[in-house]
Parts: C-alpha cells; structure tokens; sequence
C-alpha cells in the first residue's frame, strides 16, 4: 500500500483482476449468495487480494480531494488517512479480514459515501468497475487482443 495515496498513483489492476473483484462485489451487493460463491471457489484464495486492491481505488483516490486548484488542501490529506484507515482495517481486521467483509465495507463506503441520499449502489459500482477496466486495459493491452 502506497504511503502517500495522494501523490502515489495505485499500479493498475490486470483486466481479469477487475472482472472477477466486481462479480464477487456486485453478487454480494444484489444478494445473490449463490453466483458470489461460484465466483469465490473459481478465483480462490486470490479474491481476497483482488478485493484489497478494488478497495485501495475505492478509498483512497475518491478519499483524496483537493481545493479546485489542482493541489491537496487539509481536508485531502485527512480524506486520504481515513481512505488509509479503512484498508488498514480491511487488511488486518479480524472480522473484515475475509472476502464477503471487505466486499461489504467497499459496497458500504459506496453506498454511504458515493452515492448522492443512498442512491444507485449497484450503477456506482458498475461505474467503478468501468473505471478499473479503461486503466487495466490501457496498462495491460495485450490481455485486450487476447481475451476479446
């Protein structure tokens, strides 16, 4: 985890990284227990890492404001500690240690930070994945010849 997400741009995730992180997410978001299960078994022990790293974009870039001006101003670099916070928890918490927990903390700080009166979780999210996948695809091109 960078130590300054601020001014540390996060590397990007592989394509398929962002597939199955927002399958799992968004099955847990719908309650569809079984597809987020089928989902779980088929990445392994590899989704919880894939859901810190989903939860680093999440936190940390929307966490981090700045003044307008381009700059950090205080209320970022606070945004940025609680963003900093949150995957602390997520990576060594114990009850928010396992995939469903940290799945539910990233569709709760959404719900409750990123949408406007709890508005569309579900399109948030399909708008975060959106966002995953244009840099994963930009940092990652040959996965787009070969998986399209």
């Amino acid at each position: 985890m960078p130590e300054n997400t601020v001014t540390t741009p996060l590397a990007p995730m592989e394509p398929e990284d962002v597939v199955d992180a927002f399958a799992y997410i968004q099955a847990l978001q719908a309650r569809d227990i079984d597809t987020a299960g089928a989902v779980a078994d088929e990445t392994g022990a590899e989704l919880h890492r894939l859901l810190l790293d989903v939860a680093a974009r999440v936190f940390s870039p929307d966490t981090a404001a700045d003044n307008h001006d381009g700059e950090p101003c205080a209320h970022s670099f606070l945004a940025a500690a609680l963003g900093r916070l949150l995957l602390e928890l997520l990576c060594h918490g114990v009850c928010l240690a396992n995939a469903p927990g940290v799945a539910r903390t990233i569709i709760l700080f959404t719900d409750n930070v990123l949408t406007e009166d709890h508005g569309d979780v579900a399109a948030v999210l399909r708008q975060l994945e959106a966002a995953g996948m244009r840099q994963a695809m930009e940092a990652y091109p040959a996965h787009h010849r070969t998986t399209a």
